[in-house]
């Protein structure tokens, strides 16, 4: 028997850490190779992890909820047999119990393990509640993650009556010229709770507040978008596009192409082939910066914004110029309906080129989209609205649509960027009844 040791794994080419969103063994289960040990929550997606190897669950080292940067040890698995150099070393297992120990709770009391999970410790502890006051609703009475933060928001309700009284401990600091103390740190996660977070759990909501914790899904999503904006020098530009044709085109066929394929024909596969093929006449927008260098992808695989009741993934359709129409209509639908089924593989959320949303879908008529790191571009696809157009010396009702795109200027600049843009705008307004799908 050997001892083998789990780590964070890399779940995208840009993703540098990873949270625990729950342990699907305990310590002392068995874990047989590729069955499901841990879910991982990223900003890409949500994923169970597979065990490498047979054998029994001998430590778990990263507790639910917390997150660690990619190559962390999560779990130390007793093999069935040897696992090479993947033994546990003395000081991660050093490491491990002492995060064991336990921290005190928000009334300084350590809480006990065998009655709150390790999520619920945690939001315990950052926002400063002592979980004895709050009601159970799991099974056995335990309480949830739910429950916490159903205790959290009642609080605030409570608190919107009247002004929140400076506590005990932030008194006496005051009056002593001394800042108050932090909250202890949850259990298993050191001190490394997130300045924003620590910040709330200081300071009682206001009169007029309600605070609810972001979840790991959220918190992700928020470092990747606010590390987008501080690195890449974002540039937008839109255009107007006459999608008529394209919407006669769609409406004489759907239900054909239901019928036919089993899924619905929706403009996206239209929208997606004409970026693909622009992209073909400018590589720049397939691109990346990196260390002073542009790196231009010779593939073109196409992230698909897909929006969720609690966040946002972005599955991939890979080689999508290889791909008809028709093919096109299929992966979507295929991606789609696992991303909102939360069934996305880790395969299925990497190595995107370059981002399409389509953000018409909730009415919007324009858009400035964040870039995800390390892409150079996203480009969104508006609502389609139909109005009134000058044509020529006249006046017709057209069916017309924005496109919108942001671009790394690092990477481009606005001639190219709008040239490629012109590019998608022709190649939409092209589509029209003699269009081949298949």
């Amino acid at each position: 028997m050997s001892l083998t040791t789990v780590t964070m794994p890399q779940l995208g080419e840009s993703v540098v850490e990873g949270t625990i969103g729950a342990w699907l063994k305990a310590v002392g289960d068995r874990v047989e190779k590729y069955e499901p040990l841990v879910e991982v929550i990223t900003d890409k997606v949500n994923t169970e992890i597979p065990s490498p190897v047979s054998g029994v669950v001998q430590e778990i080292l990263v507790e639910a909820g917390a997150t660690v940067k990619v190559g962390t040890p999560i779990c130390v698995l007793a093999a069935d047999e040897p696992a090479g150099a993947a033994e546990t070393s003395a000081a991660v297992r050093d490491a491990a119990q002492a995060r064991s120990q336990g921290a005190p709770g928000a009334g300084g009391e350590a809480l006990p393990r065998g009655v709150y999970s390790p999520l619920v410790r945690r939001l315990a502890a950052e926002y400063a509640i002592d979980l004895r006051q709050v009601k159970g609703t799991g099974a056995g009475g335990r309480v949830t993650k739910r429950d916490v933060l159903a205790y959290v928001a009642e609080q605030g309700r409570q608190a919107a009556g009247h002004a929140a009284a400076p506590s005990p401990t932030a008194a006496g600091a005051a009056a002593a010229g001394a800042p108050a103390a932090a909250p202890a740190p949850a259990l298993g996660l050191g001190a490394e709770a997130t300045p924003a977070l620590a910040e709330v759990a200081a300071a009682p909501a206001g009169p007029d507040e309600v605070v609810t914790p972001a979840d790991p899904m959220r918190r992700a999503i928020a470092q990747r978008m606010a590390q987008s904006k501080q690195t890449i020098p974002h540039a937008w530009t839109m255009m107007e596009v006459d999608v008529t044709r394209l919407v006669a085109l769609r409406e004489g066929m759907k239900e054909e192409f239901r019928r036919r394929e089993g899924v619905d024909l929706t403009y996206v596969p239209f929208f997606v082939k004409a970026v693909v093929e622009s992209l073909k006449d400018f590589p720049l927008l397939n691109a990346s910066w990196q260390d002073d260098r542009i790196v231009v992808k010779k593939r073109i695989h196409i992230g698909v914004a897909v929006g969720l009741e609690d966040g946002l993934v972005v599955p991939v359709i890979r080689d999508a110029d290889r791909l008809s129409i028709a093919g096109l209509a299929r992966s979507l639908a295929d991606l789609v309906s696992r991303a909102r089924a939360g069934k996305l593989t880790v395969d299925d959320v990497q190595g995107a080129t370059i981002t399409v949303n389509n953000t018409g879908a909730f009415g919007s008529v324009a858009s400035y989209p964040i870039i995800s790191p390390p892409q150079a571009a996203i480009i969104t696809m508006e609502a389609i609205v139909r109005r009134p157009v000058v044509i020529g010396d006249a006046i017709g009702i057209r069916s017309m649509m924005n496109i919108c795109l942001s671009f790394d200027h690092r990477v481009t600049d606005g001639l190219y960027a709008g040239r490629f843009l012109q590019s998608v705008k022709r190649r939409l307004e092209g589509f029209g009844p003699d269009t081949a799908v298949y």
